[in-house]
């Protein structure tokens, strides 16, 4: 199975992006399971908040720490992350249809957060679909191989190529041919 990635280069958001395409494809009678990003702004002049959503359950909360005015430097809680990584991979116990991931972020390039939960729905021959950060492309790319296909930064490119993809795991569980991806 394939991963499916976007990376944001500036012009797009891929958090409002991944989200938008989890809603869709819920809406057309996928099981989504995952994780999508919402920012929001702070008042005080300090970089936004971070919240994530977990699919299916909707329980949302915050990943970001407040560190103060004119502080640098990531503010991810690594114990929010943790939190995350084991609700969705219990989400995977539910036999979704695909995984949503926000992010392949600094800690799944360095061998942590979400990467073992990546690997579980590749096994369970689920499609990925996810962001990576300029940041962090090298690293996934080592990460993923050969499986990884960059999508264009649309929504409807996107659900296509979920569709696709899922239409080829039923094709190969019942030794039919369809068509080729297209993107």
């Amino acid at each position: 199975m394939k991963i499916g990635y976007v990376v944001n280069r500036g012009h797009v958001g891929t958090d409002a992006l991944l989200a938008e395409v989890a809603a869709r494809l819920t809406a057309r009678g996928h099981r989504v399971a995952g994780l999508v990003q919402t920012n929001t702004d702070r008042d005080d002049g300090c970089r936004c908040d971070m919240d994530v959503q977990v699919l299916p359950s909707g329980e949302t909360f915050r990943i970001s720490q407040y560190r103060g005015p004119g502080a640098r430097g990531c503010r991810l809680d690594p114990s929010m992350l943790e939190a995350s990584v084991a609700l969705v991979s219990r989400a995977l116990a539910d036999a979704p249809d695909l995984l949503i991931l926000n992010k392949f972020g600094k800690h799944e390039a360095e061998g942590r957060g979400h990467r073992e939960t990546i690997a579980a729905a590749l096994d369970m021959g689920l499609p990925v679909l996810l962001g990576v950060s300029p940041l962090n492309y090298e690293a996934f790319h080592a990460f993923a191989g050969d499986m990884a296909e960059e999508v264009i930064c649309e929504a409807a490119k996107l659900v296509a190529w979920v569709e696709t993809a899922l239409g080829a795991n039923n094709r190969a569980e019942t030794g039919q041919e369809g068509p080729a991806l297209y993107l």
